[in-house]
C-alpha cells in the first residue's frame, strides 16, 4: 500500500522508484499495490503535486499503482485515457495484477465454497492457535523500562493483596489500537492480575482533566491498604488515532498527579504500566524511587491483560525493545512541519529519529530490560567470519567531491551481480547468564567514523530474536550487504559506498570493515 507521505517531494503513490523499481522489482512483489484511501485524490487536492485529477490518475498508474482505495481513479481514468495521459495498456497492466491474485484465490473456479478458503468463518478466527498467537504477540511486545532492585518478577505466593488503580486498568477498548476487528474475548489488566492475586481491589482513579481531588485521595487510601500497587495509565484513541495529533508528550489529564499521589501513599514502590501507542515523557516516574518498575505494553490486544500479568509474575521473561525514540516534552517545541532528519547545530535543531537526533532522550530506540542477564560479542575470527570480497572494486574508479572530502564507489557501477558477491556474514555470540529462560533480541548497527556528508550517527542494519535457556550460548548470523547496509544516498541522488572504515556495532563491541580495493 502506498500512503500519503512523500519521499524527496514525490508522493508515495506517484513514486515509480518506490512502487515499480523497489517493491515490484528489487523486492519481487508478485501481487498488486493499493493506495491508502484517497491518496490519489490528495495528490491533487491537498499536496498539489498533480495539476488535474487526470494527471493524478496518470501519475499513479504509471508509477505502479494497481487499485485505488476510493472512487477517484474510477471517476477520472476514462478522461485520462481520452486526454492521452494514460493508455489502455496502462490500465491493462493494473488489471492483470489484480485478476492474477483473484485467480490464485480461486475466485473463478466455480463454487467458492469448494476451494481452500471457501468455508472460513468466525470459528476459524477464534481457534486455540489464534488465541495463543494473540497472547504470544502481546507478551513479546511488552518492554520493561525500569526495574529498581529487581522488584519484578513478583512471587505470587508473597503478594497477599493487590491494589489495581488507573483509568486504563479495566477498559477492554483501551487494549486495541486504531484499526481492529472485534476481539474473540478481552482480558483486561485487572482480570489478568485477579488470576494471580485473590485479594485484588480496584479503583479507576481520576485521570481526566476535570479531576476530583477526593477521587485521588481515595486512590491513595486504597494504595496504602494493599500489599502491592499496580498503576495502569496511558493514552487512548482520544489522544492518538488517525486524524488526531498530540500537542504534548506528557500523560494526559491528571494522570501524573494520580501516579505521584498513589506512589507516595503505597507501602512499597509501585509498579507502573503504560498503555500507549506512541512515546510519553515519564521522566518524573523514571527518577522517582517510589516507582519501582515501569512497563510499556503498547495497545496489546485481546490478551493484553493476561500478557501483562504473566510478565509481572514471572511466567514470561520480557524481551521487547522500544521501536521508537522516547523524546522529552521539550521536543514538542520543534515545529511538526519541520521534518528534517539531520540535526542542525547552527540553529539548535536536534534532528529526528535515533539515527540523527542529538538531544536528550527519556528512553532510547531499542531500549528494553529483561529479568535475565545476557552477554553479546561480535565474533571477529574463524570460519564463520568472512570479510567482503572487494577485489571486484579494482576496476572501478572511486569518485571524490571537494565538498565531501571522501572517495566513494557508485552502487550502480558495482551492479547487481557485484553487490551479491560483496555480501558477507557477521556473527554475534549471545549467552543467557540467568536466572530465567527467555527470548533475547540482538540489534546490530552500522557506525561510520563520523556523521558528516549525510551519514547518520548509527544505523540499525539487522536484528535477531532467539530463545535461550539459562546458561545457553548461541551464535546468531547476520547477512551484511555492503550495497544495502554500508551505502548512503548523496545529495545528487546517487547511492554510494564510501571507501575506508565502516564499523559493525553490537552494544559497545565493534568490528571494523575496510571497504576498498
Amino acid at each position: 500500500m502506498c500512503a500519503y507521505t512523500a519521499i524527496n517531494g514525490v508522493p508515495a503513490c506517484a513514486n515509480a522508484d518506490l512502487l515499480t523499481k523497489t517493491v515490484k522489482g528489487d523486492w519481487g512483489l508478485d501481487g498488486y499495490i493499493a493506495s491508502d484511501c484517497d491518496a490519489v485524490a490528495i495528490m491533487r487536492d491537498a499536496q498539489r503535486y498533480a495539476q488535474s485529477p487526470e494527471d493524478a490518475v496518470a501519475l499513479a498508474l504509471k508509477a505502479g499503482l494497481d487499485i485505488d482505495c476510493g472512487a477517484y481513479v474510477q471517476q477520472h481514468a476514462a478522461a485520462a485515457v481520452q486526454q492521452g495521459k494514460i493508455t489502455e495498456e496502462d490500465i491493462d497492466k493494473a488489471l492483470k495484477n489484480l485478476f492474477a491474485i483473484r485467480m490464485r484465490l480461486g475466485h473463478f473456479d466455480g463454487d467458492p465454497r469448494a476451494n481452500i478458503y471457501g468455508r472460513l468463518g468466525a470459528a476459524d478466527i477464534c481457534t486455540p492457535e489464534h488465541r495463543s498467537l494473540a497472547l504470544d504477540a502481546a507478551q513479546d511486545g511488552i518492554v520493561l523500562l525500569k526495574n529498581d532492585a529487581g522488584i519484578l518478577p513478583l512471587d505470587r505466593a508473597a503478594v497477599a493483596s493487590a491494589a489495581v488503580i488507573g483509568p486504563n486498568a479495566n477498559n477492554p477498548g483501551l487494549l486495541i489500537g486504531n484499526y481492529f476487528g472485534p476481539p474473540c474475548e478481552s482480558t483486561t489488566p485487572l482480570r489478568g492480575i485477579q488470576g494471580y492475586v485473590k485479594d485484588t481491589r480496584f479503583l479507576a482513579g481520576c485521570g481526566t482533566a476535570a479531576c476530583d481531588v477526593a477521587e485521588t485521595d481515595r486512590a491513595a487510601a486504597l494504595a496504602g491498604s494493599a500489599d502491592y500497587v499496580f498503576l495502569f495509565v496511558g493514552l487512548s484513541q482520544q489522544q492518538e488515532s488517525e486524524g488526531r495529533d498530540r500537542t504534548s508528550l506528557l500523560l494526559p489529564g491528571q494522570q501524573q498527579s494520580l501516579i505521584t499521589a498513589v506512589a507516595d501513599a503505597a507501602k512499597r514502590p509501585v509498579i507502573l504500566v503504560l498503555l500507549t501507542g506512541g512515546p510519553v515523557d515519564v521522566t518524573f516516574a523514571q527518577t522517582n524511587p517510589k516507582i519501582g518498575a515501569i512497563l510499556w505494553a503498547g495497545y496489546p490486544g485481546q490478551a493484553g491483560g493476561l500478557a501483562i500479568a504473566r510478565v509481572l509474575f514471572g511466567d514470561h521473561n520480557p524481551g521487547g525493545r522500544l521501536p521508537v525514540t522516547w523524546y522529552p516534552e521539550e521536543f514538542t517545541k520543534v515545529p511538526m512541519t519541520d521534518m528534517r532528519m539531520r540535526a542542525d547545530p547552527a540553529t539548535g535543531y536536534p534532528g529526528r529519529s535515533y539515527r540523527f537526533y542529538q538531544g536528550k532522550t527519556v528512553y532510547k530506540f531499542g531500549y528494553g530490560l529483561s529479568y535475565s542477564s545476557y552477554s553479546r560479542r561480535l565474533v571477529s575470527s574463524g570460519a564463520s567470519m568472512r570479510p567482503p570480497n572487494t577485489d571486484l572494486l579494482a576496476g572501478l574508479n572511486a569518485i571524490q567531491t571537494a565538498e565531501e572530502g571522501v572517495a566513494s564507489y557508485h552502487v550502480d557501477q558495482i551492479g547487481a551481480e557485484g553487490c551479491e558477491q560483496l555480501k558477507f556474514p557477521a556473527v554475534v555470540e549471545v549467552q543467557n547468564h540467568g536466572p530465567m529462560d527467555g527470548k533475547h533480541s540482538v540489534l546490530m548497527y552500522l557506525r561510520w567514523p563520523n556523521a558528516t556528508a549525510g551519514r547518520p550517527t548509527s544505523q540499525l542494519i539487522g536484528f535477531r530474536r532467539h530463545h535461550l535457556k539459562v546458561g545457553e550460548k548461541a551464535r546468531l548470523e547476520f547477512d551484511i550487504s555492503p550495497c544495502e547496509h554500508l551505502s548512503r544516498v548523496r545529495e545528487d541522488g546517487n547511492k554510494v559506498i564510501d571507501r575506508g572504515s565502516h564499523f559493525l556495532m553490537v552494544d559497545k563491541h565493534e568490528m571494523e570493515i575496510r571497504f576498498e580495493a
